[in-house]
């Protein structure tokens, strides 16, 4: 069984943080084989109280190639424009939102955390969360995904010819083949954006998504990374074009709005839990930074 860590510290449905995430569904899946893949359509959903088009959170992966487009998909707050040939790629705990489902025209990939073993796991980057969820496969590329994605469909819809235990393990082999060229797509696509990747930017990065919540200061992280300020800030305006405090603040604004999104807890206590013990230093730092007050950002979304 592979690893559920979940970005943001959530698992099922009930996660510590209180975030509501939809399941895998598995009542929909052929055999009850812990995948599904298809025809993406207005028709095609994940739970019968999952809304598509509003903000939701899920615990497995989904995979979308696109064969005609545009079409906007929004992914931890972010916005992403996704053509023909493009693959959408979302991990578990990520939260997004569709734009309108019967626009979307391709194929979607949905797989449950644990059906893959964990060196297929290791291998394919399944949790990856540093990748680019969007992903621009070159011709040669893209007809392989298109291949092999065929191919795994032809064995999931393939109920009748083996018996349960083999087809599981053809779907398994079949999926990691998918997988493997999915991954390599992804990395790829990650080192053509920055060349390489900085080592400093990474530990400021690593550091950041530990103590985000409690840790809000450029110079203390510098300071417990055995870095100068000024060597920090470099390292991160060239990995981001950002600064370091840009940086931070955009990591803490994404939990809040998170937090606002999928809980009821109150506007205080989320203030505490990415860092602000005062809920008016909370609510002016979260206005700063998008044009809405806590409160209003929650009701918009409800």
């Amino acid at each position: 069984m592979t690893d559920r860590t979940i970005q943001g510290g959530v698992e099922g449905a009930g996660g510590q943080d209180g975030i509501r995430t939809f399941p895998f569904p598995a009542d929909l899946s052929l055999s009850g084989v812990g995948m599904q893949v298809g025809a993406m359509g207005s028709g095609r959903t994940w739970h019968a109280d999952a809304p598509l088009e509003r903000v939701h959170r899920i615990d497995f992966h989904v995979v979308m190639l696109f064969h005609e487009g545009p079409v906007r998909h929004m992914i931890d707050f972010a916005e992403h424009e996704a053509h023909a040939g493009d693959v959408l790629w979302i991990r578990p705990g990520q939260v997004h939102r569709f734009s309108s489902t019967d626009r979307y025209r391709g194929t979607v990939l949905t797989m449950q955390p644990g059906f893959l073993p964990r060196a297929t796991v290791e291998a394919t980057g399944l949790y990856r969360y540093d990748l680019p969820p969007l992903l621009r496969p070159d011709a040669g590329r893209l007809v392989a995904l298109e291949h092999s994605l065929t191919q795994l469909e032809r064995e999931y819809v393939d109920t009748t010819t083996l018996p349960l235990s083999l087809h599981t393990s053809v779907l398994r082999h079949s999926l990691t083949a998918f997988l493997l060229r999915l991954a390599h797509l992804a990395v790829s696509s990650a080192e053509a954006a920055r060349e390489h990747t900085d080592t400093t930017f990474t530990r400021f990065r690593d550091a950041l998504e530990k103590d985000f919540a409690v840790n809000h200061s450029v110079s203390a992280y510098a300071d417990t990374l055995g870095y100068s300020r000024r060597t920090l800030v470099r390292a991160v305006r060239a990995a981001t074009g950002e600064t370091p405090k840009g940086f931070i603040d955009k990591r803490v604004v994404l939990e809040a709005k998170r937090l606002l999104a999928h809980t009821d807890m109150a506007i205080g206590r989320i203030g505490v839990a990415v860092g602000f013990p005062d809920a008016a230093n909370f609510s002016k730092f979260f206005h700063q930074h998008t044009g809405a007050t806590p409160v209003a950002f929650r009701a918009e979304l409800r």
